[in-house]
């Protein structure tokens, strides 16, 4: 889960990292009183999106009064930034810059550990700093079990050329940063710009923060950062049903049993897409009902793709292991009968595995108008895309 710049300057000032003031506001006039109360002579007024880009696009603002907080407020309120609607504004007090800096730690799935990232050069696209200048940005393996102590601080700030009492001083907060990151199961913390004010202080001016939601279970309280009014419908309804789903913007609805089946069927679909309808049909989701699903399981998951209207035709794609095709295909009898006249959209069924001539019997045997059955996954693929693309 990403975290709203306000949000991770909240985690951040409650493990610590030095970070300025920062009110939320959904309204001009909350942003004229979110000014005052912060009483800095110049604020900066932050449209809350989770992508980046907002600066360019003309969400964030400098205002040095409340009346021209509430105005700026007003101009943000509403924007589109790459398809974010702003509802919330950040109202953060003015900083007195002397320099900026880029730090972060991810999770390096390539490398199983964590990866920490430092640069003199901060404000900009990291990405474009690493593709253009790859030098001034110092990569430094972090061992998960250790973590940042003091050693590593010191090899990341001299790695990335700190020198001095501005060195300390960096290596302190990247500390305070690793705590974040450790204590809040997250897999990516990220400040740019890390400043340096007139006054020699460092602070954390921006924050990104992605939180595992594997972890969830030990992290109650993150339970508050989801925003369920900006959440796709889909997407929630899905997660209420304990479903690993994530929208995608296709017509073909895909359904697997398995994180490596689902999304070797993706790249099925989208390559029978190409070859046979000039690309119009595209995977419309990722669905993983699990190698243990049950017939209850199938009949969610169709219930919530079925409630796509993007969605033209409906791929699943299941190998029958610890529950076989018979029950999948139950699942399906059971969804169809279900939904009854609110199920209008193909169904292509690809069965292979444990009990799959039984599961094929059942699908022949209900004989629904919807349901096609294919015997390989190509030519399942096929059918759904070319159903997708009438």
């Amino acid at each position: 889960m990403d975290l709203y710049e306000y949000q991770a300057r909240d985690v951040f000032e409650k493990h610590g990292v030095p970070v300025l003031k920062g009110l939320t506001a959904t309204t001009p006039a909350e942003a004229k009183q979110a000014a005052e109360q912060i009483g800095s002579p110049v604020v900066v007024v932050k449209a809350q999106v989770k992508t980046g880009g907002r600066g360019k696009a003309g969400g964030v603002k400098v205002a040095k009064s409340p009346e021209e907080a509430e105005q700026k407020a007003a101009e943000i309120l509403g924007m589109d930034i790459k398809g974010h609607e702003v509802r919330t504004v950040m109202i953060a007090e003015g900083a007195d810059i002397a320099e900026e800096y880029y730090f972060s730690i991810l999770l390096d799935r390539a490398n199983r550990s964590y990866l920490a990232m430092c640069s003199k050069e901060g404000g900009m696209e990291i990405e474009q700093l690493a593709v253009e200048r790859p030098e001034a940005l110092a990569r430094v393996p972090v061992d998960p079990n250790v973590g940042i102590d003091d050693a590593k601080a010191t090899e990341i700030v001299t790695a990335a050329g700190f020198e001095g009492e501005d060195a300390a001083k960096i290596a302190e907060v990247l500390k305070t940063l690793w705590t974040v990151y450790n204590e809040e199961d997250a897999t990516l913390v990220e400040v740019n710009p890390l400043v340096k004010t007139g006054a020699g202080d460092i602070v954390a001016l921006d924050g990104k923060v992605t939180l595992d939601e594997n972890a969830d279970f030990r992290q109650e309280s993150h339970a508050e950062f989801e925003d369920a009014a900006a959440a796709d419908p889909l997407e929630a309804k899905a997660k209420a049903l304990h479903l690993n789903y994530v929208k995608l913007d296709g017509n073909v609805g895909i359904i697997g049993n398995g994180a490596g089946l689902v999304m070797s069927t993706l790249d099925v679909v989208a390559y029978a897409g190409e070859d046979y309808t000039g690309g119009v049909a595209k995977p419309a989701n990722f669905l993983d009902i699990g190698g243990g699903a049950s017939a209850e399981v199938m009949a969610n998951g169709l219930d919530v793709i079925l409630g796509d209207e993007q969605v033209k035709s409906v791929f699943v794609n299941v190998f029958g292991g610890i529950t076989a095709c018979d029950a999948v295909a139950n699942g399906i009898v059971g969804a169809l009968k279900t939904l009854g006249d609110d199920a209008t959209k193909p169904l292509v069924v690809r069965l292979d595995g444990n009990n799959v001539e039984e599961g094929r019997q059942i699908l022949a045997d209900f004989n629904h108008p919807l349901v096609s059955i294919e015997e390989t996954m190509d030519g399942a693929a096929k059918k759904a895309a070319e159903l997708a693309a009438k």
